[in-house]
Parts: structure tokens; sequence; C-alpha cells
């Protein structure tokens, strides 16, 4: 018998993991390896709309578009379709979840080495009132006549925020790098997408 899996006095010891047997235990790690490698494809599959843009700031666009796309169908709900508010709402929590993460530990930090630190600063705090109103939004009753108020003001909010900067702060910067700047800073938003996708 194998000496590793035998004790001092011959007992067989390749029962040691609870009965779970090698069989098992590869399945097992097959079984993780196809729930990381699904879990990969999900990633791919969501920043997928971004990569393919090919340079951040359009990338930041197409997510831009697609946040205000999600906020008027959201708007348009009435209050006896409360499955489809909270199935829209949630959706647009992991979109405008994954984007802040991209821009708050990437995009702002590169306006900030750009001279740019209060504009920066301003667009994070924007963030924090965005955060605040989708909170908001999942507190309330689906069925609420306020519900569609609350999602206006936070378009109107989203709306302003954007086009300060796709406009201003985001297109200025973009201008500022050189173009193996911009692709380096696409990689590392992407990267960066990828892990909260």
């Amino acid at each position: 018998m194998n000496q590793s899996l035998t004790g001092h006095h011959g007992t067989d010891h390749s029962d040691r993991f609870g009965g779970i047997g090698s069989t098992a235990l590869l399945s097992g790690a097959v079984g993780f390896g196809l729930g990381v490698a699904a879990m990969l494809g999900r990633r791919v599959a969501v920043q997928a709309p971004t990569m393919a843009a090919g340079d951040w700031l359009d990338g930041l666009k197409r997510e831009h578009k697609m946040t205000l796309g999600l906020l008027d169908a959201l708007e348009q709900t009435g209050p006896d379709e409360t499955k489809k508010r909270a199935a829209l709402l949630f959706q647009l929590q992991h979109a405008l979840g994954k984007h802040a993460v991209q821009e708050e530990d990437i995009i702002y930090c590169a306006v900030r080495d750009h001279g740019a630190s209060d504009q920066a600063d301003d667009l994070n705090h924007d963030h924090g009132y965005v955060k605040q109103h989708l909170y908001d939004l999942e507190q309330m009753d689906k069925g609420d006549p306020q519900f569609a108020d609350k999602v206006r003001e936070l378009r109107s909010l989203i709306k302003e925020h954007v086009e300060r900067e796709e406009t201003d702060v985001l297109a200025k910067l973009h201008s500022q790098l050189s173009d193996d700047q911009n692709r380096a800073l696409t990689r590392r938003m992407n990267r960066e997408g990828m892990k909260v996708g």
C-alpha cells in the first residue's frame, strides 16, 4: 500500500477527508472550476459593451446611454407594475454600481493626477447622491405614486452629471492624454469593471 496513505500501523488513511473519495474531490474541483468560468463569463458579458467601444471615454458614454435608457423604462412603468419596477431597479443598481467603481477607482484618480482634483471631487460627490436616490427607491413601495417622481429626480441628477463629464471634465482628460495613455487607461478601467461585472 502507498506509504503516504498508511499510518505507522498500516491503517489506510485514504478516507481522511471525512468519507469523500478522490472521485468526489475531483468532481468538486471540476465544479469549482466551472463555477469560476461561469462567473468570469458573466463578467466578460457585462463588460463587453464597454470593452467593444475600444476607448475608455466611448465606453463610459455607452454606459451613460444605457443608464438613461433604464431610467426611461423605469419612469414609464405604472404603480401596478411593481415586479417590473423592482427588476428594472435591480438592473439599474447593478449597472450604476459597476460604472461608479470604474469612475471612482480609475477615471477620477486620473482626473486628479492631471490637475483637476476639485472637479473629480465634485463628480464623486454626485455619485453619493445617486447612491442615496437608489437606496431611497429600493426602500420605497414599488406601487407608491411618488416612485416615478423619485425616478425623475434621479434621471435629472444623472443627466446633469453625465453632461458635465462628457462635455467638460472627462473630455478634457481624454484630450490631455496621449494615445498610449488613453489605451492604458482603457485597459485599467475595463479590468476594474471586470472585477464587479
